[in-house]
């Protein structure tokens, strides 16, 4: 007998129904599970009114600046889902990251984010000031995996672009080939549609972050052009 697959109920209210939703197939991940939550879905924002109503599962708090903490205490104070906080890595690096770290954990993140330029040492000092789980970003090939794992990496987080899916396929093979853990994480950036993000989950992501780019600003004028329509 063919079983029909069960709709899944949906609740939500009038004050609350224009939420940020994430692609629906990100669903076929197979998640990290970060202290007991699975984490399918990750927006990738600093925008607290996107991150205050998204139902994506964690946050991705990473942007072009040296990091803030007051901007990570802004996010904290709105978020009710994980957040994955940048520390640097580039031109933050060291004991300033290792400080910044302790000062995410401090302030709820549960998983802190170093980029691609960041050195052993600037992994090690980041592993003996913080209890939460280090992920390393992944931009291309030119990286030792066993390296960065063996100094403290608990995840990666891969952004290539247009090259993402082969990218996390390269890690998955490089984990294997040095006899690694073959079900390490794996967060990737899911890119432009649900093609790229199909791609990049059967290339053995687990996670794929997403953007958010300018949510707030369309929404608002989506509500502006209905209220001048009715009014």
């Amino acid at each position: 007998m063919k079983q029909t697959k069960e709709k899944i109920p949906n609740l939500s209210s009038e004050l609350r129904a224009d939420i940020v939703e994430t692609p629906e197939i990100i669903r076929r991940a197979s998640g990290i599970n970060l202290f007991g939550k699975r984490i399918k879905s990750i927006i990738y924002t600093t925008d607290v009114a996107v991150i205050a109503n998204c139902n994506a599962d964690a946050v991705l708090v990473v942007y072009p600046w040296t990091p803030n903490t007051r901007i990570l205490d802004a996010v904290s104070t709105v978020s009710n889902i994980p957040i994955l906080a940048g520390i640097g890595g580039g031109l933050t690096k060291g004991l300033r990251s290792a400080v910044v770290g302790f000062f995410a954990e401090e302030s709820g993140a549960q998983a802190v984010v170093l980029n691609a330029p960041t050195t052993i040492e600037t992994i090690q000092s980041v592993k003996k000031a913080v209890d939460v789980p280090i992920i390393y970003t992944i931009v291309n090939q030119n990286v030792d995996l066993k390296e960065r794992i063996e100094a403290g990496v608990k995840a990666f987080n891969i952004a290539g672009g247009k090259d993402t899916a082969a990218l996390v396929s390269w890690v998955r093979q490089e984990l294997k080939n040095n006899d690694l853990d073959p079900n390490f994480p794996i967060i990737a950036s899911g890119g432009k549609g649900d093609d790229q993000i199909k791609k990049t989950i059967e290339a053995g992501a687990n996670a794929i972050s997403f953007t958010a780019y300018g949510v707030t600003e369309a929404t608002f004028q989506k509500k502006m052009e209905k209220y001048r329509e009715e009014n």
